[in-house]
């Protein structure tokens, strides 16, 4: 990656412009100190904050430089999820479709199938091993809270459907109950759940798209995903804004 300047994505004005500014400048420092282009890609970072004018002008800036990839980077920083939904479709309107497309920081479940439908290939989050170490594993409709007493006589493995190690071993969330919290085990356990988890849904979001069937894809994990709850109106209108109905 790129070095960039990074601004919380909370704030507006000059320091957001100066900071788009000076991560240009920095791109192309990277670019001509790069001497490994053969074994290494370079991606840069779309930055330009909540304001579209500047991460419109950050995209078409970056897209001239011509790289291997391109990040979006200056979300997922505390902003409400309308504005977070509107910019990652922004940035993915003008990047190329002939190249990966990374958006920095993104975690969530239905984040990343909410961002993979608005046109991004890419993610990293520090959150499937930073829940684990607070006894969540996560599963489709969201994250099991291990700690909860209704999982002392629970003598199933965390996900059926799940062929991590892990689940495949039996590990039961009775015995995970009695360990999250207290010993390091229970965190490289629900890490390598988590983990698994995390790669199996990109796994089968990729498929999904292959098969022509990633709409059908979606509505049947928002559906899992929220059951009886309210779904989100960011969530409603940015699937709309790609001709998906829920």
């Amino acid at each position: 990656m790129q070095l960039d300047d990074v601004v919380s994505s909370t704030i507006s004005g000059p320091r957001v412009e100066e900071a788009m500014w000076r991560s240009l400048r920095w791109l192309d420092r990277c670019i001509a100190a790069h001497s490994r282009p053969s074994e290494q890609s370079l991606f840069p970072i779309v930055q330009g904050g909540l304001d579209e004018k500047l991460r419109e002008q950050s995209v078409k800036e970056i897209i001239k430089r011509d790289c291997p990839g391109y990040a979006i980077g200056g979300l997922s920083g505390g902003e409400d999820k309308d504005h977070f939904w509107r910019m990652v479709t922004l940035s993915t309107e003008y990047l190329p479709n002939n190249k990966p497309r990374y958006l920095m920081g993104v975690g969530f479940a239905i984040d990343l199938v909410i961002c993979s439908a608005l046109g991004c290939d890419m993610f990293d989050c520090v959150f499937p091993t930073r829940t684990a170490r607070f006894g969540c594993a996560l599963v489709d409709s969201g994250q099991l809270n291990l700690n909860k007493q209704i999982y002392e006589k629970d003598h199933r493995v965390i996900d059926e459907k799940c062929i991590c190690p892990v689940c495949k071993s039996g590990y039961t969330r009775s015995y995970l109950n009695t360990i999250v919290t207290k010993e390091t085990t229970a965190c490289h356990l629900l890490t390598i759940h988590n983990v698994a988890y995390q790669m199996r849904l990109m796994s089968r979001i990729r498929q999904a798209i292959i098969e022509e069937r990633f709409p059908e894809f979606i509505k049947e994990f928002v559906a899992i995903y929220f059951q009886d709850k309210d779904i989100p109106v960011w969530i409603t209108n940015s699937l709309k804004s790609v001709n998906i109905e829920l």
